[in-house]
């Protein structure tokens, strides 16, 4: 459903997106990660026409944004940051405007914007011009404007932006549901958001595509992650530590001290092909083979924060390391 190819924009003197390629399938909710001023909103404005490209080609719906344009944008329905709208209007006002835009009237018309208004609980909002609504009532009446017409693509960046937790549960839960039949984009800096409706995530930073997987996949990558915390009775530190340390797929044992009289470490597994691998039924086996009695037994299944700052910790050192060089040669 969308295909950005070989992405590239410049701002003067700037790159704000480097050669940034990926899809999105029907069915499929992406999560947009990445820092401030990483290149997430520009990638998302190419993506949906409303800036072109330096270089490189999007494809909506097998449509090319820049050559193809209107049948591209009228599969896609897009929730900017700063959810912008007409400050003068009210919000039945707006929604009606937009219907009209997108060639929906009489019956169909009242049909599609009451079916946006309950969705998105604005009722309580409807003869208020936009301009006095809250920031939440503002984000909820641009999203409204979003899947008014039913797109089968959506691009949302921080759709949950100034809601309260009830108000981002309601929205969250009505992305997950929509994202079984549409191709979904959704920018935004709330990792909890991502574990909860995204079924794959890209992470850019300095405009480039630094990560690619599934939630699941990129957790795999967390320094931590596979690693088990084992509290042992009865067993001093050193003798467990040379236990463990001898087991094949063990990479390192650190001691963490003594917890209600159970001795507590931690056991880093060997990487294959990026992955951790599996020392639950390893450690378990060894234990019940030596009767050592535990308490603690939990395997870490790796945070995303770790990841996120893993990655684009890392792309900041190269591009630190790369100016001093430039400065240096000047």
């Amino acid at each position: 459903m969308i295909e950005a190819l070989n992405l590239v924009k410049w701002f003067g003197p700037i790159l704000a997106v480097n050669d940034v390629t990926f899809t999105v399938e029907r069915g499929e909710v992406l999560g947009f990660l990445g820092p401030n001023g990483a290149g997430k909103s520009t990638t998302m404005r190419m993506i949906t026409g409303f800036l072109p490209p330096s270089s490189g080609t999007v494809r909506i719906d097998g449509h090319d944004v820049v050559d193809d344009p209107i049948p591209a944008r009228e599969n896609v329905g897009y929730l900017p940051e700063n959810a912008p709208g007409y400050p003068e209007m009210t919000v039945t006002g707006f929604l009606n405007f937009v219907a009209e835009v997108h060639g929906l009237g009489g019956q169909d018309k009242r049909d599609a914007v009451g079916r946006v208004v309950e969705m998105c609980h604005l009722r309580p909002v409807l003869h208020q011009p936009i301009d006095t609504l809250s920031k939440g009532y503002r984000h909820r009446t641009c999203f409204a404007q979003s899947i008014l017409p039913d797109p089968p693509i959506l691009v949302l960046d921080e759709p949950t932006d100034g809601l309260d937790p009830n108000q981002k549960r309601e929205v969250r839960d009505l992305i997950r549901e929509m994202g079984k039949e549409k191709a979904i984009i959704l920018s935004t800096h709330i990792l909890e958001e991502v574990d909860a409706v995204c079924s794959r995530v890209i992470i850019i930073d300095n405009g480039q595509l630094v990560c690619n997987g599934t939630p699941d996949e990129l957790r795999k990558r967390a320094p931590g992650a596979g690693s088990v915390t084992v509290g042992i009775y009865d067993h001093k530190a050193g003798e467990i530590k040379d236990v463990f340390s001898g087991l094949k797929g063990v990479k390192r044992v650190d001691v963490l001290g003594e917890h209600n009289g159970a001795v507590q470490v931690k056991v880093y597994p060997v990487r294959q092909d990026g992955n951790p691998l599996e020392l639950g039924p390893v450690l378990a086996n060894v234990m019940k083979e030596r009767g050592m009695v535990f308490g603690e037994f939990h395997t870490e299944k790796g945070r995303l924060e770790e990841v996120f700052y893993d990655v684009t910790r890392a792309e900041q050192e190269v591009a630190s390391d790369t100016e001093k060089v430039s400065n240096n040669v000047g």
